[in-house]
This record gives C-alpha cells, structure tokens and sequence, in this order.
C-alpha cells in the first residue's frame, strides 16, 4: 500500500498482551491479540481515518505506533526513525516528532498542574526553551493558538469545560513543534456542539504547520469530514483501506458494508428505502480469536473456505485494499 512521500510506514504491526494467573508465581495462559500483522502508510500532509468496533484494537495501534505500547512484532518508521529500535535520545527525538491527543480530556490532564506546567512539559522535556519566561511566553502563544485565552497559565483542569480541557490537550501536542500527531478520539467525549468546533481546529492547524494525522474515531460521519483515506479495523486487523469517497460509496468488505449502513441518514425516505446489513452474533474473544477470516462468524456471506484459509490483504484498485475472499 505505497503512498507517495510517506511519513510514516507501518508494516506487520503486532501487539499481543500477555494475559497471567496466580499471585505469587504468575503463568502466562494466553494473549490478548489487539493488534495483529497491520500494514499501512501515511503521507505527509495526509490524515488517516482508523474506524471500527469499540475493542477492535484502534487505540492499542496508535499507541503501539507512538512506542508507547513495546511491539510484539512488525516494524514502524516515523519521519525515517525506527520507532522499535529507538533508544535514549533517539526516542526523545521521535517522541518530538510525533505526539498524541488523548481521548479522555478528564484524564489526560494532571489535576495538580497548572495549564502553564502541562503545556510547558514538552518545552522543559525536549530542551526546546530554557528560560522560565521566555516558556511562560510560548505557553501564552501556544493557548491562544488552539482558541484560550492566555490569561489561563495559571489555572486548574478542573476549572474548565471538556471542551477547554481537549483544547489544552492539543496545545501540549503542538508544544514540541510535532510533524505527526495520533487524534485517539479526540471528540468522543466532548458534546456534540464542541465537537465540530475541536474538528475545524484540528483542520485549521494542519493547514498551518502542515500536520500529519492518524484520526482515531467512532463518527463515521466525522471521519469522511477530516480525513483523506480511512482504514477500516476488526478484532484486531485491518479489513478494508481506500479513499474516504470510494469507501463510503462503494464498501466492498462485508463488515465495511455492515458499519456504514448502521449510519443515519438524516432524510426520513432515503432512511425507510434504503437496506441495512444486521450483523449477527457477537464480536469474537481477542485472546481466542476464530480460525480463517476473523471475521466469519458474522459474516452473511461468508463460505467454508473463510472458516479455514486467512484472506490475503491485496490491493484491487489503485490505492485500494482488501482483505475478503469473496470480493
């Protein structure tokens, strides 16, 4: 799946998390397999849709991306730097580069601090100002730029709004000057009227410092608004890629098809005429997961040989991708 100027190549990304018993002597009796031999690149300038399921192993990719999570397997490169080899200084330089919007702004904020201390972290951390006012000055710089007033340096997390809250959030993330940022749902927990407000921010700071994103949603809708192509994910792989137009008008895996119809549709006779795709059953154990197409339980079309053979992840268009033998 080879883009034009990458800058960041992810390729056989795995993450299993061991899962133990006893208390004293701990075994190993099986692994959470949340991520499992992903693929994809991003370009610079680019932002990357990563849709599906709660549980499905979005958040585990990002933050196994950023090095946050130890890999189990694969390989990562941000910017030309080998996120897994990564040590010392040369991780501080790739944690420079690349920064995370949480999803939780209520917890993603250290209530003893200050907002002058929070967003001035990545500024004492990185070396970047040394001086104490000359910090306090860009902090000042940095609030304004995401809509806050600079007169809240000296403020509380718990003296603001959600929305206030995801805003300084974001101003810590631009306070190390990043190239490529990981949005884990940055909207999911703000009210609906704040969060086409955090959106249009996000959109206006890519254009200006020319961000490169990995978009983490549930909002379908949302996801086709800010993103250039969208990667769709289940239990733990990635099912479908392609450009946000051609997958939402042309879904082509079953679980694609099966997400976008869950959509509303805001006009009542487009809503009654058109056709949803019920998914039965539940989602399959991550420590267990099912032989074959992990997703074939589920799958109203699925044959014997999907209960059997594992789908080759194959490209059927120009910058479109798959994983389903019936397609």
């Amino acid at each position: 799946m080879t883009v034009s100027n990458p800058l960041v190549r992810v390729e056989n990304l795995t993450k299993h998390f061991p899962v133990t018993r006893g208390i004293v002597i701990q075994r190993t009796v099986g692994y959470v397999q949340a991520v499992d031999d992903v693929s994809f690149e991003i370009a610079r300038g680019e932002t990357l849709g990563l849709v599906g399921e709660s549980g499905c192993g979005k958040t585990t990719a990002g933050r196994t991306l950023l090095g946050l999570y130890p890999p189990t397997g694969g390989e990562v490169e941000i910017d030309g730097h080998d996120v897994g080899k990564a040590k010392g200084r040369d991780l501080l330089a790739i944690r420079r580069k690349a920064q995370m919007i949480f999803q939780d702004p209520f917890a993603s904020l250290n209530p003893r601090w200050t907002v002058s201390a929070i967003v001035g972290e990545p500024l004492r951390v990185h070396r970047l100002i040394t001086s104490e006012k000359a910090r306090l000055e860009r902090v000042k710089e940095l609030l304004e730029l995401v809509g806050l007033s600079a007169r809240y340096v000296n403020r509380f997390p718990h003296e603001f709004s959600g929305g206030q809250r995801q805003r300084i959030g974001v101003a810590r993330a631009l306070a190390s000057e990043p190239v490529f940022i990981v949005c884990d749902e940055p909207i999911s927990a703000l009210d609906v009227s704040i969060q086409a407000q955090v959106v249009n921010l996000l959109e206006d700071l890519q254009d200006q410092f020319s961000l490169t994103y990995l978009f983490i949603a549930h909002d379908l809708a949302m996801v086709r608004h800010i993103c250039d192509r969208v990667a769709v994910m289940y239990l733990g792989v990635i099912v479908e890629m392609a450009g946000r137009n051609e997958l939402y008008e042309n879904p082509l895996h079953p679980y694609t098809q099966a997400l976008l119809s869950a959509v509303p549709v805001p006009d009542p006779k487009k809503e009654r005429q058109r056709q949803r795709t019920i998914l039965t059953g539940d989602v399959p154990s991550p420590l267990n997961p099912p032989d074959g197409c992990r997703f074939h339980p589920r799958c109203p079309i699925a044959k014997e040989h999907c209960k059997q053979i594992v789908p080759e992840w194959r490209e059927i268009g120009c910058g479109r991708w798959v994983a389903c033998h019936e397609v």
